[in-house]
């Protein structure tokens, strides 16, 4: 097994970075086999370079022509093994040598099919997705995307930006027969990559928040106000789990600050198999104290007092659960660990033997780890720390990502969390 190419760097101007990633990338493929193509390229980069987003797609296409593929976008911090780059110009890249006819790009000019099929006839098993947060019904638009999917799930995240919110989405489709690329750099709505059945990938959520109290279900609404939770007044059982009363409204007002919610929503979707797994991971997760995956932490935005409602800043469906939670360093860094070593150990169960190599090699070749802009830097202890668990607990192999201003995962766009894809 050979670990995928990967580089990063920082620099005040685009093109020095551009090139200083391009001569570790060649000196990197240098070491290998020659190949004819690569299949896809990663590329992520800070918002200094946003406005040379067209150069910056030129100059990768005319330095790596084999590359056939570009996808990625703008963050105001990105990742690579091991380290972060947070409001500084920087730039990573990760060269993805996977089967070429198993990878789709889809954007707004060259959308994903409706009937769940790629150009080349193969059924689209999963997606990657890079979207930019100001598009109208975002949300229903994740929803629908997922469903043009065999497993009724899409990953990835939100571009963060001061500047553009640019997504790179370029494909050569020479492939195909034709001489034109098809797309390049993107404003608005959704770009990235659909995944055909012989491309091992597989995805994780990671949550950041803590829960206060035990979860309840939403038993009676008016609007968008919650007005029981099991049955009683959801103002009461809130204060219940901050351990205050709304009659001390300073100490009341400190606690509500910090609190969050976290959403379940009664019926989960997608595909059979992988809903039952997930359902697995989630109540490991609760019995250790964590969220499990299908969990969206949202804001808690207003009280109805008369009422002793809540309302959340999200859609609520009477069934849902509910649980109170605060956003919290070490169940964080422990939620992130379990993911990726859990990850890593099933991975190296389905594809390894015993007695082969790759099982003390490792079988992860590549991976895309996008992280909350609120996770990043002191949230988990300070600089690099974030990335410097992802390397001890999946192990010492190339990632690329970036900070996000909300992440992907299956339908929905969550908050406070981390999205992880790996290539085995």
């Amino acid at each position: 097994m050979q670990r995928f190419a990967h580089a990063h760097a920082t620099h005040p101007q685009w093109a020095m970075a551009a090139a200083l990633v391009v001569a570790q990338l060649r000196a990197q493929l240098e070491t290998r086999p020659a190949q004819t193509d690569i299949a896809l390229g990663f590329v992520y980069f800070t918002d200094p370079y946003a406005a040379d987003a067209n150069d910056l797609l030129s100059y990768l296409h005319e330095a790596l022509p084999f590359v056939r593929r570009w996808v990625g976008g703008v963050g105001i911090g990105v990742l690579a093994t091991g380290v972060e780059y947070m409001d500084e110009p920087a730039m990573a890249i990760m060269l993805c040598d996977i089967p070429s006819d198993q990878v789709q790009v889809f954007s707004g000019v060259s959308p994903m099919a409706a009937n769940g099929e790629s150009a080349m006839g193969w059924p689209l098993q999963s997606a990657w997705v890079h979207a930019d947060g100001a598009a109208p019904e975002l949300g229903s638009l994740i929803e629908e995307l997922a469903q043009r999917t065999a497993h009724n799930v899409v990953f990835g995240g939100i571009t963060s930006s001061r500047n553009d919110s640019v997504q790179f989405a370029y494909e050569d489709a020479s492939h195909l027969g034709l001489d034109v690329a098809k797309g390049g750099v993107f404003l608005g709505g959704l770009s990235g990559l659909a995944f055909g059945p012989d491309v091992a990938v597989r995805s994780r959520v990671t949550q950041g928040c803590r829960p206060l109290g035990r979860s309840r279900h939403v038993t009676a609404m008016d609007g968008r106000v919650i007005l029981q939770l099991n049955d009683r007044p959801a103002m009461d059982a809130l204060m219940d789990d901050l351990g205050v009363s709304w009659s001390d409204r300073d100490r009341a007002m400190d606690r509500l600050r910090q609190t969050l919610v976290g959403l379940e929503s009664a019926a989960w979707v997608g595909d059979s198999d992988l809903v039952e797994a997930e359902r697995v991971q989630s109540l490991l997760a609760k019995r250790a104290g964590l969220f499990g995956a299908q969990t969206r932490v949202r804001h808690l935005v207003g009280l109805d007092v008369d009422r002793k409602g809540v309302v959340v800043a999200d859609n609520v469906l009477i069934g849902d659960d509910l649980q109170f939670c605060e956003r919290h360093v070490q169940a964080a860094r422990a939620d992130l660990t379990r993911v990726c070593a859990e990850l890593r150990e099933e991975l190296e169960t389905e594809f390894a033997d015993e007695n082969s190599p790759v099982a003390s090699a490792g079988v992860i070749r590549g991976a895309v780890y996008i992280s909350c802009l609120g996770r990043g830097g002191a949230h988990f202890g300070g600089p690099h720390a974030e990335m410097k668990i992802v390397q001890h607990a999946l192990g010492d192999v190339p990632v690329v990502g970036f900070f996000a201003g909300g992440e992907i995962a299956h339908q929905h766009i969550l908050s406070y969390s981390g999205v992880l894809m790996v290539f085995a």
